[in-house]
């Protein structure tokens, strides 16, 4: 348990922290899984559209810091390449 007022401080901001990046997190899985779900389908359009929502969340989860800036980008290159090879 915190002893010092500062090291509380530091462990209210700790919460509140996890919790925004979870929320965070959490968004990006749900995107991410819509072009997931849309590739699947073999809906080309939806794909695409999806695709469109998702690059936004993931880059600003990666300026947030959330996960890394090549991780999102990494992400953001595989799911255009499969969107792009769909019949």
């Amino acid at each position: 348990m915190a002893n010092t007022s500062s090291a509380k401080k530091a462990a209210r901001q700790m919460i509140t922290r996890t919790a925004r990046n979870k929320s965070r997190r959490t968004r990006l899985k749900s995107t991410v899984r819509g072009v997931e779900e849309a590739i699947a389908s073999g809906d080309k359009a939806a794909a695409a559209a999806a695709l469109k929502a998702v690059e936004p969340v993931l880059v600003r989860t990666a300026q947030k810091g959330v996960i890394h800036k090549k991780t999102a980008s990494r992400k953001v290159s595989r799911l255009a390449a499969r969107v792009k090879s769909m019949a």
